[in-house]
C-alpha cells in the first residue's frame, strides 16, 4: 500500500547536497513520522514518498524548486548595529524573529562591521538541489487526534543540516507546536 492523504508515514531517511556532504540523517535513530498531504516536509520530497510502499527504499532528488526555493538575493539585507543591540554577533549565526504575519523567521548572519549587519533571510537550503536516501519503516492511517491536533504524537522531531535542533525538517519550529512543515 502506497501512502495517500491522512496517513502517517514513518522513514529513515538520508540527506546530502549536491556535492555528496551529509547534511542530515536520522538512519540510526528514531524514524521521522509526518501525515502525508499536510505539507509537513517539503513537497518534493512528499510527492516522490506518496509512489512507495512500506518496506521500501529509495534514493530522491528534489529540485531546489521543490525544496526550500531559489536563492533570492533580494532577501539579503544590510541593517544598522543599533537594531542588533545586546547580541553578540558572529558570522554565521542565526537569529529568530517575528514577521509581519506573526509567524517566526530565521536570518543567518553573513557579516558585520561597527556600523551594519548584513544578514540573510533565505532557508539555508534555498537553491539547493537535495538528495535523499528513504527507506519507509511504516505507512498507517492517522488518529482522529492527529489529524485534529495536525501532527503525529510521539513524533521524533528533526533537524536538516547543521541547524540547531529547534529547527525541523522543512523550516518550521516546535515554538508554535508544527514541526517537520514546509517552510
Amino acid at each position: 500500500m502506497t501512502a495517500v492523504e491522512n496517513q502517517v508515514v514513518s522513514m529513515f531517511y538520508e540527506l546530502k547536497d549536491v556535492d555528496g556532504n551529509l547534511l542530515d540523517s536520522n538512519m540510526d535513530s528514531t524514524p521521522l513520522s509526518f501525515i502525508m498531504g499536510k505539507n509537513q516536509i517539503i513537497h518534493g520530497l512528499e510527492r516522490e514518498i506518496a509512489n512507495l510502499k512500506q518496506g521500501d527504499s529509495s534514493d530522491i532528488m528534489v529540485t531546489a524548486a521543490d525544496a526550500y526555493g531559489a536563492y533570492n538575493e533580494q532577501a539579503v539585507q544590510t541593517l544598522p548595529l543599533e537594531q542588533f543591540a545586546g547580541i553578540k554577533l558572529s558570522n554565521g549565526m542565526t537569529l529568530y524573529g517575528q514577521g509581519e504575519d506573526g509567524n517566526t523567521v530565521q536570518a543567518i548572519v553573513k557579516e558585520f562591521n561597527e556600523q551594519e549587519v548584513t544578514i540573510d533571510f533565505n532557508h539555508p537550503l534555498a537553491g539547493k538541489d537535495l538528495y535523499f536516501k528513504v527507506e519507509i519503516a511504516e505507512i498507517r492511517d492517522a488518529t482522529e487526534d492527529e489529524l485534529k491536533e495536525g501532527f503525529v504524537a510521539g513524533a521524533h522531531r528533526c533537524s536538516c543540516g547543521d541547524y540547531d535542533d529547534d529547527e525541523c525538517c522543512g523550516g518550521h519550529h516546535h515554538e508554535d507546536g508544527d514541526c517537520c512543515g514546509k517552510h
